[in-house]
């Protein structure tokens, strides 16, 4: 009944501060605020509502400003006393729900962003600024002395009393953590005085002692950080194009000037890699036991995030960069100050981590809680599940980003799986819902981060066990293979806002494709997929960027073909099969009447071809009699294609994601044999009607992402080939027809003549139906007979069309002279054989590595604000605020 009463006085207390009458600094009517009562984080939210605090600062500003004034006021007071009774510390958590709930409306008005960088008023300045000197005291050297006696006239801003004293706070023993000493009242240490690192939170990185868990201590801690991170989100409302000002309060926490950095940094990083949400693995022990360990976990990783997003040291030098090339003057950088920023600490500490036990332990703690969703269990929801694995991402992110020496541990060994095999997941049950496209793509820059180093391509070749429950075929094969299938679910599957995303999906595979030993058949039918869809005329021809993704296609097939030919039987055998989606693209039309004949397919909707006809390289009956058996093979393999192709799509009606038009795959006529879906797997659904998500700005093309370098030296001593030349003749010419073609470096064929009709269909899909639905374009592009020449002579075709050259007649052969009627002895074949010089000399493996640039930095930005956002509902601290940084949209 007392708290009821007590909750009665704070609401009363709220309304008469609306009120037009300025109440004074040094009126007992503060206390009520603070003192008195035990108002939860909840309640303060309920208690004090969005409008009347706008009132309070539109209509009564002063009190407002007396209100914030007098809570930082209490909580250094609580600082200067330890904050050792109970009356104390209930104070200073009121206090903290309290700012908690007001800064984000002081956000909000752009008058009043400075506020707590301003100057005290006259009654606080001379308490506060004591307290300052005593901080800076505990802190600075005794060299200083000078310099800080020279500045002790100099007003100390709100905020950084207001960061000195929460810091302080989440080292308080007996409040926040357990006292180290015990020797009596007389001989506790002051809260000043102590030495924050004998009090990191919890073992791992740079601490070996394991403190006692504390459930009351650890909700302190939590509230604290959110605290802190509501002081933090200032970016959320500004508009995208002032996210990389400096955060003064990013600046200050993660200065020289806060003591606690070094302790702070350790604390959130041990905090979240020492968590084990299972435990001792007891069935629903979730249910039964309150959990206050995880909430403290996610306030760690978004404190974390948030932090190390800040690197404001590289975006001065990008802006000092661009001010110097615009004015033509060298710049000299400035120290740090209450208007500059100088070194984050959490980076520099960060990228100093290097003993191998610290890798591990945070790789490990990592990995953990990624992999916490994809545990299975009998006892279904006897596991807790955790939300925070995007978070999880941007972490793992900034550690390889900052950290090289950590990006080559993890790659070092098959640990690398461990973190590949969650982000596939998330990847391919994502893949449908516009509420994930954050998610989405910060899965794929992390695979595009880490398909820049070698050692990756090598570990993908380590057997997959499908342990993971995921709408993908069952299949025998390599994380290789798994990584191919889910690139082609969300291609051919996912939601339309991931088109940007699909340059990135295949540059990964590019990158490791050179070291791919074995594909499955599964994976090469898929990769060859994905080049019929793409190289079909109306798609190439329907947007002046869309042949760059066949370019990447060719490039992994040549890779693969170059570099791992031995062990990809698979691989070769569909590209044999497949042979006319290759030849279709060497004579594509380029003539205006041959360019309008395959655009017309868009406007019926649809191409509703019969099966292509293979061409015959001979006449004789024996010859006829081996290409039926070929055409016989590739009907049965029909069933291969597609059932490990789309699983039931033909029942799918979503949009697909490619530009100018909408693809999907009809697999009617397609079985399903080997590529049937697990029984226990989850299936990627749309985004629940009402979900709300935020708006993300645009990632910029890859080309601007990433930077292309040699993986290793050029061979120079390669065998000639076939003939001596590097030339090839186009599929169904003679050879009199022959097309010359540069070097492999260049990626280069010479133009083939202009194809007759029959020749037209050649390069479009061996299906049932491609159902094509228009979109409407704002901007008409038509594309030029010359366009078409441009690219289609750098094709890199040459490889392949040398290997059909080659092994198209040996099969035929060995078909006619063994009458094999299997296509397993057909691959047996292709096991055995080999092309050593008798392909053109292998081109030099280009890897295309990520490199940071200012486009992502602002949609990293942006995202973690996001995140953040959505992920602090109980409470919602931002919800109703005006935030500019995104837009909050319902699905």
């Amino acid at each position: 009944m007392g708290n009821t009463d007590s909750k009665l006085n704070f609401r009363k207390a709220i309304v008469l501060t609306q009120k037009n009458q300025r109440i004074d600094a040094d009126d007992p009517f503060w206390e009520q605020f603070w003192t008195g009562h035990q108002t939860t984080l909840e309640d303060v939210f309920v208690l004090v509502t969005p409008n009347e605090i706008r009132n309070i600062r539109n209509d009564n500003p002063a009190n407002l400003a007396t209100l914030c004034y007098k809570a930082v006021e209490k909580l250094a007071e609580a600082v200067d006393s330890s904050c050792r009774t109970q009356a104390e510390q209930q104070c200073v958590l009121n206090c903290v729900r309290l700012l908690i709930r007001i800064i984000p409306y002081i956000f909000e008005d752009e008058k009043w962003r400075d506020f707590f960088w301003s100057s005290l008023p006259a009654q606080d300045k001379q308490y506060l600024n004591s307290k300052e000197q005593h901080h800076l005291s505990a802190a600075e050297s005794e060299e200083g002395k000078d310099e800080r006696s020279h500045g002790q006239n100099q007003t100390v801003p709100l905020a950084q009393s207001l960061l000195n004293a929460l810091c302080d706070l989440l080292f308080c023993p007996d409040f926040t953590v357990t006292a180290a000493r015990r020797a009596g009242p007389d001989k506790a240490e002051e809260l000043a005085n102590i030495d924050s690192c004998e009090y990191i939170w919890e073992s791992g990185v740079g601490f070996a002692h394991s403190p006692p868990k504390n459930a009351h201590m650890e909700r302190r801690r939590t509230e604290i950080l959110k605290l802190l991170l509501t002081c933090f989100s200032e970016p959320m409302f500004r508009v995208p194009q002032q996210s990389n000002e400096p955060n003064k309060w990013i600046a200050y926490f993660t200065s020289a000037d806060n003591r606690h950095a070094l302790p702070l940094f350790t604390s959130l990083l041990n905090t979240v890699c020492a968590y084990d949400p299972v435990g001792f693995g007891v069935p629903y022990n979730h249910l039964l036991f309150t959990d206050t360990t995880e909430p403290l976990v996610e306030a760690c990783l978004q404190i974390l995030i948030v932090t190390l997003d800040h690197d404001m040291i590289i975006q001065q030098q990008q802006q000092q960069l661009e001010m110097q090339r615009q004015l033509k003057v060298p710049i000299i950088p400035s120290p740090y100050d209450v208007d500059g920023c100088g070194d984050n600490l959490f980076i520099n500490y960060l990228s100093r981590v290097h003993r191998d036990e610290d890798f591990h332990f945070i790789l490990k703690g990592i990995t953990r809680l990624l992999n916490n969703p994809l545990v299975q269990n009998y006892l279904p929801n006897s596991t807790k599940r955790l939300h925070c694995h995007q978070e999880l991402l941007i972490l793992f992110w900034k550690i390889c980003d900052y950290n090289k020496k950590f990006l080559y541990f993890v790659l070092k060994s098959s640990d690398v799986l461990d973190i590949l095999i969650p982000i596939l997941y998330h990847l391919n049950y994502s893949r449908a819902d516009q509420s994930r496209v954050g998610l989405m793509h910060i899965g794929v820059f992390i695979l595009l981060l880490l398909s820049g180093e070698r050692n990756f391509g090598v570990r993908l070749n380590k057997p997959y066990t499908a342990t993971v429950p995921m709408d993908i075929p069952v299949f025998t094969g390599t994380h290789a293979d798994l990584l191919i299938t889910v690139f082609h679910k969300i291609i051919a599957t996912g939601h339309q806002r991931l088109q940007p995303l699909f340059d990135c999906l295949l540059t990964i595979l590019v990158n490791v494709s050179p070291y791919l030993k074995t594909l499955s058949m599964v994976a090469s039918v898929k990769l060859l997929h994905l080049l019929e869809a793409f190289s079909t005329p109306w798609f190439l021809l329907s947007a002046p960027s869309n042949h760059h993704l066949v370019f990447f296609l060719l490039e992994i097939f040549n890779n693969i073909i170059q570099y791992q030919f031995d062990g990809n039987s698979n691989l070769v055998y569909t590209i044999i099969r497949k042979r006319h989606v290759f030849h279709g693209m060497a004579n594509l039309p380029t003539d205006m009447a041959g360019i309008a004949k395959c655009l017309s397919g868009r406007k019926v909707g649809k191409f509703n071809l019969p099966p292509v006809r293979q061409r015959r390289l001979a006449t004789n009956a024996n010859t006829n009699h081996c290409a039926k058996q070929i055409s016989k093979s590739e009907e049965e393999e029909e069933d291969i294609d597609d059932d490990e192709d789309e699983e039931d799509e033909d029942e799918l009606d979503v949009p697909h994601c490619l530009p100018a038009s909408i693809l999907e795959a009809n697999a009617d006529t397609l079985e399903d044999d080997n590529g049937k879906e697990a029984e226990s797997s989850i299936t990627a659904l749309p985004a629940e009607p009402g979900t709300l998500k935020t708006s993300l700005l645009e990632t910029p093309g890859i080309s601007q992402m990433t930077e292309r370098e040699q993986a290793h030296p050029v061979c120079t001593d390669q065998t000639p080939t076939i003939d001596g030349t590097s030339d090839i003749a186009p599929f169904g010419k003679n050879n009199t027809e022959k097309s010359s073609s540069s070097s492999p470096n260049d990626h280069e064929i010479t133009e083939v003549s202009t194809p007759n009709k029959r020749n037209h269909r050649l390069a479009v899909s061996q299906r049932g139906s491609i159902r094509i639905v228009p979109q409407p374009s704002p901007e008409v592009w038509t594309p030029t007979p010359e366009w078409i020449v441009s690219w289609r002579s750098k094709l890199p075709l040459q490889t392949i069309m040398r290997l059909l050259q080659v092994l198209v007649p040996q099969v035929e052969k060995i078909c006619i002279d063994k009458g094999l009627t299997d296509e397993s002895e057909i691959l047996k074949f292709l096991q055995h054989g080999t092309l050593v010089g008798l392909l053109p000399v292998p081109h030099p493996i280009l890897i295309r590595k990520y490199q940071a640039n200012s486009g992502t930095t602002a949609w990293f930005r942006t995202y973690i604000w996001g995140v953040i956002y959505l992920r602090n509902v109980e409470p919602a601290v931002w919800y109703d605020t005006e935030v500019k940084l995104f837009e909050i949209q319902r699905v």
